[in-house]
């Protein structure tokens, strides 16, 4: 990965319309997903980012074609792959490299998987994937990789330990292939797992109960091509929710995909951030109370994440910084991830009064004035809560790492200078 730099001058009161990009998470299981299908398959919307580009490269290196034909365009023709070994380091890059164990095993009936990379976050248990694997008759073992072989892939009644996005997603797409019936529960159903589905049905997959956590597939369909355009990602909706709200900006975000929004929308509304609809627009005006909102009895509130459609929990690095610029008190618990709380004693140093309790819990009192600094980016959705920091600090700073932003945002530093933020990148091999 580049060596990347963000040089951010705080302090500026943005202003303008921006345009959420594809779903990355959605992206992501359909770019593998298209392996299932030896016709063409043309996607739109689809987010160029670096964990895109990874798993592109991934899919060529397996013999399928993959062209970008406009910026967000790209066309997937798997008409003959093979089951050769992945590349560890490209593998290593994304956690998305586990997304191919369903597609593969369908269509070649193995494939030798090395451990897939991504997110520092703590750990990040692949078990259900496995057994829902088993469950649909593939044989798994596990060494330094992971080797799965399945002469036919069978139909089951499957409860997924835990409702894990990826996992759901693996088993989505095997059990399209399957023959006979699958019945998935406890399914994750985040928009991206839905938009998954529907990609495959646009491909000619049979599936009930799209959007709940009982899901069933009908396998054994003849699946063609076709086209399928990738819905606006949420989670970049809730960072610009957060990024209008530290700035004290009013900023309209368009075609934000409201119908997803809710539990995000309430999540802000307790930090006495409130949005406007109008059609399918998001407009976050700069006159907001930002007053914590108290519980009941005059309760110390919490916001925590939980599986969907509850606070997604990738939004919970915007919803602390934005809480530093918001009046009162609130705790936050990150109940998925147990190194996801770590990047607030950067924060801490930039000035914000925050107390990590433990690893899943933060207390935050505002407001608070942030001051530039020289800090670094974690993760994605971290970099990207750093980056708001920055934005609303007094002075410069300096936000390292910032790759690790760009493997999840599209041209983010672009996109904000385009509503007044003045934001420089600096790629230290050009230095």
């Amino acid at each position: 990965m580049a060596a990347v730099q963000y040089i951010v001058e705080g302090g500026a009161t943005l202003s303008g319309t921006i345009r959420p990009s594809g779903n990355k998470n959605a992206a992501l299981p359909i770019i593998a997903a298209s392996l299932l299908t030896e016709h063409p398959v043309t996607l739109s919307n689809v987010p160029r980012i670096r964990d895109t580009e990874t798993l592109v490269e991934l899919i060529r290196s397996v013999g399928a074609s993959a062209d970008w034909t406009e910026r967000n365009t790209l066309e997937i023709h798997a008409k003959s792959i093979r089951p050769s070994d992945l590349d560890p380091e490209l593998c290593r890059k994304i956690r998305a490299s586990i997304l191919l164990a369903g597609p593969l095993l369908a269509r070649c009936g193995e494939i030798t998987l090395p451990p897939p990379g991504g997110d520092v976050i703590g750990r990040r248990r692949l078990d259900t994937h496995f057994l829902a694997l088993e469950r649909l008759g593939a044989d798994v073992t596990a060494n330094d990789k992971f080797e799965l072989r399945a002469k036919t892939l069978v139909g089951a009644d499957v409860f997924l330990d835990e409702p894990s996005v990826t996992a759901t997603e693996n088993a989505l797409v095997a059990a399209t292939a399957a023959r006979g019936t699958t019945i998935l529960r406890n399914a994750a159903c985040e928009p991206h797992v839905q938009d998954l589905a529907h990609f495959l049905c646009t491909l000619g997959a049979r599936i009930d109960g799209i959007g709940t956590n009982t899901v069933t597939i009908h396998g054994g369909q003849t699946i063609g091509g076709g086209s399928h355009r990738i819905g606006p990602d949420h989670i970049e909706v809730g960072s610009f929710i957060g990024l209008a709200a530290v700035t004290r900006s009013e900023i309209r975000i368009e075609q934000a995909g409201v119908e997803h929004l809710r539990s995000t929308l309430l999540g802000f509304a307790r930090l006495g951030i409130s949005c406007r609809i109008e059609g399918n627009d998001l407009v976050v005006p700069a006159q907001q109370s930002r007053e914590i909102q108290e519980d009941f009895g005059g309760h110390v509130p919490k916001l925590e994440d939980q599986p969907w459609p509850a606070f997604p929990a990738d939004v919970m690095s915007i919803a602390i910084v934005t809480a530093t610029q918001c009046t009162g008190l609130i705790l936050f618990h990150e109940k998925m991830f147990e190194s996801r709380m770590f990047f607030v004693d950067k924060l801490i140093g930039m000035g914000a009064r925050i107390v990590l309790c433990d690893p899943h819990r933060a207390l935050v009192a505002g407001p608070s004035a942030l001051r530039g600094a020289v800090v670094e980016s974690p993760d994605i959705r971290a970099g990207m809560a750093m980056l708001l920091a920055a934005l609303c600090a007094k002075g410069t700073s300096t936000i390292n790492n910032a790759g690790q932003i760009e493997r999840g945002y599209e041209r983010i530093d672009e996109r904000l200078n385009a509503l007044g933020a003045q934001i420089t990148r600096v790629d230290e091999r050009r230095k």
